[in-house]
């Protein structure tokens, strides 16, 4: 498995290219950094098997790595213990908090592997690290430049996100390239969003549906790092450039980086789920949420599954859930035609 990592490479080597000669440094050492760990987790698994844990409910430990890239650093946190002077800290151990009370409540679920896996953070990793990212084990943090990039521990959907990539490697094992990489970072904006909403209880039309909303600062002229309401329109900045994301087949991007444009394809399944949710109506984690929870578990979903083979999964188990004419199997179905995939 490899790092999976919140800010796209593309941001980061627009800072490189465009950005203050002082955070320049900063982007090539993130760029750096997510490459190194994408080398040393090539062969490790995600999590431990289901039976290597006994369910045992929230199991939260936050480490501090004190600027450095040590992992995992100190104790600075432990599960029922009283809050931090630190906001970082508090913020990590709540949003592995909401994640994992999303994941019981909706879905039943125990942690990522659904085994009771304990939940670890380390914050403070580095100095001015412009990312988050799941490495296999835990959960990683930096505070960001102060520049373009607040703390990572700041929104609530990134660590919804992050800790859902350890379900998807749990659960479907996506090989993170091309399309089956794509979905892999759809699914996690997906529920990294429906984590968001449940917190809030929101309906589905009173989502903001952003992904990152506050990671950016008043410097970048954007609002979020992406959009799955209107993909390509979370930013448009002089130095970050302008967001990437297509919302139709129509407009996929070929390339060969980021692993053949994971971060950027994936606005298309991700402007699916958003026009099925928003067609339901209520709110989304009870039912577009379980449509595609299901898919993602389906024995049928292959690991280098295509848009238009997981989107053919999703009505098939909308109609196992909700009846083969039924309102829920429409919405579905009229989402994925909207972005150019008939099933």
């Amino acid at each position: 498995m490899c790092i999976r990592s919140i800010i796209p490479p593309h941001i980061l080597r627009a800072i490189a290219e465009r950005g203050a000669p002082k955070l320049r440094s900063a982007a090539l050492s993130a760029l750096a950094v997510d490459g190194t760990f994408r080398l040393m987790r090539a062969s490790v698994t995600a999590a431990p098997s289901r039976a290597s844990l006994a369910a045992a409910g929230r199991r939260r430990t936050i480490y501090d790595t004190r600027g450095t890239q040590r992992l995992p650093g100190t104790v600075v946190r432990r599960e029922g213990e009283g809050s931090s002077k630190d906001p970082a800290v508090n913020e990590a151990y709540n949003g592995l908090g909401g994640t994992y009370d999303f994941y019981a409540a909706v879905f039943g679920r125990d942690s990522i592997d659904d085994a009771g896996l304990p939940l670890d953070a380390t914050v403070h990793f580095g100095r001015g690290y412009d990312n988050a990212f799941w490495n296999g084990e835990q959960m990683v943090f930096g505070d960001g430049d102060g520049e373009y990039f607040n703390r990572f521990t700041i929104a609530l959907d990134v660590i919804g996100h992050e800790l859902t990539h350890g379900v998807t490697e749990d659960e479907a094992g996506l090989v993170y390239t091309a399309q089956s990489g794509a979905l892999n970072e759809s699914i996690s904006d997906v529920f990294g969003s429906l984590v968001k909403q449940y917190r809030r209880k929101q309906k589905a039309k009173d989502a903001d549906w952003l992904i990152g909303k506050g990671l950016f600062t008043k410097n970048v002229a954007g609002v979020a790092l992406r959009s799955m309401k209107a993909p390509g329109t979370a930013y448009d900045d002089p130095v970050l450039g302008k967001d990437p994301q297509p919302a139709h087949m129509k407009k996929f991007v070929h390339t060969m980086q980021d692993n053949g444009g994971v971060h950027i394809n994936s606005g298309i399944p991700n402007h699916a789920f958003y026009l099925a949710a928003d067609a339901d109506g209520g709110y989304a984690w009870e039912k577009m949420g379980r449509v595609w929870y299901e898919t993602l578990r389906d024995s049928r979903l292959k690991r280098t599954t295509s848009f238009q083979r997981f989107a053919g999964l999703t009505v098939l188990n909308a109609q196992r859930l909700f009846g083969a004419t039924g309102d829920e199997v429409k919405a579905v179905r009229d989402a994925w035609g909207q972005v150019g995939i008939v099933v």
